[in-house]
């Protein structure tokens, strides 16, 4: 399986990455998170745009992702707007979620995208292509905030992304139970293990979860997102603790 590079990043190998998201809602904010970022141990920063207050201005947002971008230096930046619908913060109409990301694909501001997989086959695709013409890689991704699927259906839309084009296909579930968590990892193992291309994004959702947001190394999830203060997805884990066990657990694969 090969991984991503994305600037000097290569996601999909050795431990799993760190990518903290940035949830201000005025640019103030924005940079003012950005700033401290670049003091943790993080390897990648999410821009929830979702939870920017004037994400309805193109101006505004490329303005924003442009003194993002310098602020990040060389830290990668993914430009994500999460939709109410799969626990965002606002809503857009398909039409304007689909001109928001082509806008920030066009801007070179951004390192990586995440497109909801929802958003329908022929705009995702259509979007994956544009964003790999302006070496833009792309996460595909789907979150139930309600339950988990069976392990049948991770699986089958871990595979649909990958189909699509996604350099990383990503799923985000919530657990009822403790064999939802178990459901979470083993579509994940069999995911990474016998399907996947590439690296992939897996997580199951609040404390109950939090072992999926650890043990990635083990079940094969590139990815992990730590909080740097609010928390944009329940379960998440403040970066400098996740960045410890994280290490811990790296180090303890490489003894065997």
């Amino acid at each position: 399986m090969e991984g991503v590079k994305v600037r000097n990043l290569i996601i999909g190998k050795g431990r799993p990455k760190i990518c903290v998201p940035i949830v201000g809602v005025t640019q103030e904010d924005i940079m003012r998170d950005a700033e401290q970022v670049c003091r943790l141990p993080a390897d990648l920063v999410e821009w929830r745009a979702d939870w920017y207050e004037d994400v309805s201005d193109l101006t505004k947002v490329l303005e924003t992702s442009g003194k993002l971008k310098e602020s990040l230096g060389e830290l990668p930046l993914l430009f994500t707007f999460r939709t109410a619908k799969e626990g965002g913060e606002k809503s857009l109409e398909e039409g304007d979620y689909i001109r928001l990301n082509q806008t920030v694909i066009e801007s070179g501001c951004v390192d990586l995208l995440d497109i909801e997989l929802f958003t329908g086959d022929q705009a995702v695709a259509a979007l994956i292509e544009s964003a790999h013409k302006h070496q833009v890689k792309v996460i595909v991704s789907s979150h139930d905030f309600r339950k988990t699927p069976s392990r049948d259906t991770i699986l089958g839309r871990l595979k649909k992304m990958q189909e699509l084009g996604a350099d990383i296909p990503k799923i985000a579930v919530m657990p009822q139970t403790r064999d939802d968590v178990l459901a979470l990892l083993a579509a994940t193992l069999e995911m990474s293990e016998r399907y996947a291309k590439g690296p992939i994004i897996t997580m199951s959702m609040s404390g109950a979860g939090v072992v999926s947001r650890l043990a990635g190394e083990t079940f094969g999830s590139a990815v992990t997102y730590g909080s740097a203060g609010q928390q944009s997805a329940p379960g998440q884990i403040p970066v400098e603790e996740l960045a410890n066990i994280l290490n811990m657990i790296h180090k303890s694969q490489g003894d065997q």
